[in-house]
């Protein structure tokens, strides 16, 4: 068994195919406290370099076979020699030569007869410039492996950056128009109720004089006839009914802006995860009717039993918004082609919750739009993927989705897709987010 200082011990090898030469060599480097390594040709030492390596190697120039020039030329090529530096031994002393073995790659020259004095002081300079690269190459691999951590802080830190400025402005935004909508629809909406009565009050006063005052005035009967009175009292009942039916809608979608954004909710907050997904749905509502390019979108919506969940209700409604928003271009893009095809297309998004039972629950978003392959897949999560033309995405929006329900919210989402059939998104959150407060207390904890 090797000691700790056999393995550390240098080796030498020596290739050479005179027996004298050898012997010197190998007498001389062992008192020296190397190891050393013999090849009598340039055959039998690539040969050997392939089990082992050696940290430099004395090679004869003039050898039958392979000379000491192409044995060089192939250690140089290889890339498992390449970097082991070489000292040429010759008796020649033409400069022609020894520019040759340089250009070559070898590092340094011997010349026959050997004196040992400088064998040995080349030898060590040599390993110790050997040592020194080493240590060089180390240390900026190690510099580069910083880099690219630094780079990708860096790429999270502005990923993160776009993230809350999109969701700033966009929450912004939203709340905005809602404020701006609400004031004056709950005016109306308020003013309906008072109307439907004076209405009613007017219409019935009509019918008492119509039936107290059988014959009108002539003119009163002409007006009568011009405004169609009949057909005015069927109608005005309804009228306002629909009035009444048009601004509920107003307020439930001022209501569904406003549970999207929830500027308010800054913290945790159990929110029933159902009306986040009904209030993303109803901001989508003009991308689901049908269009020159795209059939009505049929949603088909299993909602589970599903407790109030702990979680940031405006980040998981934007998470719910991206999904939903690829799977309707999705959907785009597959009805074009099947229409190019000729072929019927019910376009289809399947929206299901469960609870697992294990303190979390799930959300599967699911559409008919034709899959993407394994290769796409695997790529999706990738900062600035996208397959959309120019313009159209910025490669960011799943990334963040990931990144909101994985850091967030400790959850996990994940994608299931087949080219030519559907693609899934499935997320999964803990009910109550207990692990995050309880990690925050142990580092406070951890820091007083």
């Amino acid at each position: 068994m090797e000691t700790q200082a056999d393995m550390m011990q240098q080796t030498i090898l020596v290739v050479d195919d005179t027996p004298t030469n050898i012997q010197v060599l190998f007498d001389l480097l062992d008192a020296s406290g190397y190891r050393v390594a013999i090849a009598k040709s340039g055959e039998i030492a690539l040969q050997r370099l392939e089990n082992s390596l050696p940290d430099l190697i004395l090679l004869d120039v003039m050898m039958p076979g392979i000379d000491g020039f192409e044995t060089c030329r192939r250690l140089k090529a290889a890339v498992a020699t390449q970097d082991i530096p070489v000292i040429f031994m010759t008796a020649l002393s033409d400069t022609v030569d020894k520019v040759k073995g340089l250009q070559l790659g070898a590092v340094d020259y011997i010349t026959k007869p050997i004196q040992h004095e400088e064998v040995l002081a080349r030898i060590n300079v040599h390993l110790q410039l050997r040592q020194l690269n080493q240590t060089l190459e180390a240390q900026v691999e190690t510099r580069t492996a910083e880099l690219r951590q630094a780079l990708e802080t860096v790429k999270q830190t502005q990923i993160q950056l776009v993230q809350s400025e999109k969701m700033s402005s966009l929450g912004q935004l939203v709340a905005g128009i809602a404020h701006e909508i609400n004031n004056p629809i709950n005016f109306i909406y308020g003013n309906l109720k008072p109307a439907e009565e004076y209405m009613r009050d007017l219409l019935g006063l009509i019918e008492c004089i119509q039936t107290e005052v059988p014959e009108l005035p002539e003119a009163v009967q002409k007006y009568v006839e011009d405004v169609d009175l009949e057909f005015l009292q069927a109608d005005l009942p309804r009228l306002i009914n629909s009035m009444k039916l048009g601004a509920d809608r107003i307020r439930q979608i001022v209501l569904s802006l406003r549970n999207f954004s929830r500027l308010d909710e800054a913290d945790f907050k159990a929110v029933d995860i159902h009306e986040g997904i009904d209030s993303t749905l109803l901001i989508l509502q003009h991308r689901l009717k049908s269009t020159d390019t795209l059939p009505a979108v049929k949603i088909i919506k299993d909602y589970g039993d599903l407790p109030l969940v702990e979680c940031y209700a405006s980040q998981l409604n934007q998470v719910f918004m991206n999904l939903l928003s690829n799977a309707l271009d999705a959907l785009e893009e597959h009805s074009e082609r099947q229409r190019a095809a000729g072929q019927a297309f019910i376009p289809k998004i399947q929206i299901k919750t469960q609870d697992l039972g294990d303190g979390q629950v799930a959300i599967h978003i699911v559409d008919n739009g034709g899959g993407m392959s394994e290769e796409v897949r695997s790529k999706i999560f990738n900062d600035f993927f996208t397959t959309k033309e120019i313009g159209k995405g910025t490669g960011l929006g799943l990334p963040i989705c990931r990144q909101l329900v994985v850091e967030k919210h400790q959850g996990q989402l994940h994608c299931e897709s087949h080219l030519g059939s559907e693609t899934e998104f499935i997320i999964t959150i803990p009910i109550k987010q207990l692990a995050i407060e309880t990690a925050a207390d142990e580092s406070l904890l951890t820091i007083a």
